[in-house]
């Protein structure tokens, strides 16, 4: 199998979907450069996009028209300014042209991306066509697929997003595999995974990345606790975690930015009940800006964006633990690894799996990284994520309106709190009287994807999203 990055695993972008928002802008960035590539990019003219399967089902729920916009504009979802989404989109369609690239000006308005609802791509549920039309009236077509996780593929290739061939000093596709490279090597689970790391790039390079995915996470929970209003796109939902915050802070000392913010809580004394609630209002906070085309830490997606950073903060506030970068750093990886085994072995898109790719999987993965950081060894950790994942077998998507909110935001509290539940019972567990292994787990997720009726997967077509009759007002 093709090898994975803690990086392919945890990347910044902007919500509401991996595979509906962030997997179709990173298709149109590559669309362009192979444009450019081929000498094309300057002799467009004028461009259509079609979106297919689920994109198109639940597309204008999560924005999907609107990450191709930008994606074709050549804005990055890492760096680009969230406070102006609306205002490019909005100029698009009065002007009905687009700087392709961020340079060509050229014809096109938002009904360009047409939304083929009945149609399905044979390959995976997620796929995209870009046409581009040339000033000698011929025409190029390229079709890319959203795998989930904001990883992408075009037709006929190996996956874009993790496509560099490297040879690691211990090369993994399951936790079994791991478990004997930690046997044979007398090394934990981290170890191995810090060791894989430095193949792909320089430890400091390695370090200084995944603190910024730390620091976005904390910064989009601190928004999230912090801003008051309605979601977009129609369901009129509330945002919950700033009242939810500001019961729990209660009349604490000011603060000034988000590390102060953070300390503040450390230094608190929570009974059990003000910790759940904090760990719920942690993961309401990350998935309310991730509705609202927020910065967000796909972890594996942004429908789950919430999951690993509220049992982190968990962990870093709430567990009496003397934490620093180093234990943020090994949860990070530790999360990504196991991430990466239901990436081989099963999908981590809500489009071919159902709920359970996506809460499921941060929940496992979220459940391994606390165990490990708690002083878990690597059975127990490997049972942790076992725990977690077989409570979510089976989790359905089936968001109301094609939006990531109802269920979703929900299902991110309560997939950090069945987190750190299956953590604890992994601590005081005997990994070798266990029944069931993480990697069973793993194959009976993806056995229980594919018979799965479509309809429950990121379709709007059943569950939830036909029986709760809610009018959707205009965005």
């Amino acid at each position: 199998m093709e090898r994975i990055s803690v990086f392919h695993m945890l990347k910044i972008g902007v919500g509401p979907s991996s595979s509906h928002t962030l997997g179709p802008w990173r298709a149109a960035e590559r669309w362009l450069a192979e444009l450019s590539e081929a000498g094309q990019l300057d002799r467009v003219q004028y461009v259509k996009v079609h979106l297919y399967g689920s994109l198109a089902k639940t597309g204008h729920g999560h924005g999907t028209d609107i990450a191709v916009m930008m994606g074709l504009m050549g804005e990055d979802p890492e760096t680009t300014d969230t406070s102006l989404i609306n205002n490019k989109i909005a100029h698009i369609g009065t002007a009905l042209t687009l700087p392709l690239g961020g340079k060509k000006l050229v014809v096109f308005s938002p009904d360009d991306v047409v939304f083929h609802t009945d149609i399905a791509l044979p390959f995976h549920a997620n796929g995209l066509r870009f046409v581009a039309y040339l000033d000698d009236n011929s025409t190029r077509e390229d079709t890319y697929y959203s795998l989930g996780g904001g990883f992408i593929m075009k037709e006929g290739q190996h996956d874009t997003s993790a496509a560099k061939q490297v040879k690691l000093p211990y090369p993994t596709d399951t936790a079994d595999e791991a478990m004997q490279h930690c046997a044979t090597n007398n090394i934990n689970l981290f170890e191995m995974i810090w060791a894989n790391e430095q193949v792909w790039r320089p430890e400091s390079e390695v370090r200084s990345g995944l603190l910024r995915i730390w620091n976005t996470m904390l910064e989009c929970a601190y928004k999230g606790c912090h801003t008051d209003g309605t979601l977009p796109g129609g369901l009129n939902v509330t945002r919950r975690a700033p009242r939810i915050h500001r019961q729990l802070l209660g009349d604490k000392q000011p603060y000034r930015n988000a590390a102060e913010w953070l300390a503040l809580i450390q230094d608190g004394t929570f009974r059990f009940k003000e910790v759940m609630n904090w760990v719920s209002c942690f993961a309401l906070a990350v998935n309310e800006e991730n509705a609202a085309f927020g910065r967000v830490v796909t972890a594996p997606t942004n429908g789950a964006a919430g999951v690993i950073p509220a049992v982190l903060l968990y962990y870093i506030c709430l567990s009496d633990e003397e934490i620093n970068d180093d234990d943020i750093i090994r949860f990070l990886c530790i999360a990504a690894e196991i991430g990466s085994y239901f990436k081989k072995g099963a999908t981590i898109s809500a489009a071919m799996g159902g709920c359970q790719a996506e809460i499921g999987v941060s929940a496992a993965m979220a459940a391994a990284a606390l165990t490990a950081c708690m002083g878990g060894t690597t059975p127990q950790t490997m049972m942790a994520a076992e725990i977690a994942m077989e409570h979510h077998l089976g989790m359905t998507c089936d968001p109301i309106g094609g939006l990531v909110q109802i269920p979703c935001i929900e299902r991110n509290s309560m997939g950090a709190i069945k987190a750190i539940n299956a953590a604890n019972l992994a601590l005081q567990g005997d990994p070798a009287l266990s029944i069931v292994s993480l990697d069973s787990v793993v194959r009976t997720m993806w056995q229980t994807a594919q018979d799965m009726n479509h309809k429950y997967k990121e379709t709007a077509e059943g569950g939830l999203a036909v029986n709760v009759s809610v009018g959707i007002a205009e965005c």
